[in-house]
């Protein structure tokens, strides 16, 4: 009999966000976010969500846990462009908590309107950062997640 913190859960609640403006470090020569910047801003969204949205240390989690949040699938849509001086908004929910694994939605999206410009899925997987494989969610980030979230389905 499995545990009911070992079954993967549907989740859904409060989307983590952050605004941030397109930098020119952002853009490639045609004025515009090159595709793969857009993987670092979310990236660093990720690092916020643990450390201000979970409240578990980020660097802690990295370099004294030593747990790992290494990205095993990565779906990404880009809807409509950014270009250097917008103000946008970065969101995360989480979609699916499994035992050793987190299934992330991430977008960036103008606020104002509310144009969506880019939007990915995201798989982590928890890891253990001496053997390189897979470990079960830390329970304070599961208890931490869940209380920001409603499961939908178990």
């Amino acid at each position: 009999m499995t545990s009911a913190a070992a079954q993967p859960q549907e989740v859904s609640g409060a989307e983590f966000q952050r605004p941030r403006m397109i930098r020119f470090s952002d853009c490639d020569p045609a004025g515009i976010v090159f595709y793969p910047q857009y993987f670092v801003m979310l990236n660093g969204l990720v690092e916020d969500w643990v450390s201000d949205g979970l409240g578990i240390d980020y660097h802690a989690f990295i370099s004294e846990r030593r747990i790992g949040l290494p990205t095993v699938r990565l779906e990404a849509d880009f809807r409509a462009v950014s270009r250097m001086g917008d103000k946008v908004t970065l969101g995360l929910a989480v979609e699916r908590l499994g035992s050793r694994s987190l299934t992330l939605v991430l977008r960036c999206f103008d606020p104002a309107s509310g144009e969506l410009r880019m939007q990915m899925k995201q798989v982590l997987v928890t890891t253990s950062l001496e053997s390189h494989r897979a470990v079960e969610v830390p329970q304070d980030m599961r208890a931490a997640i869940l209380r920001g979230a409603t499961p939908s389905r178990a």
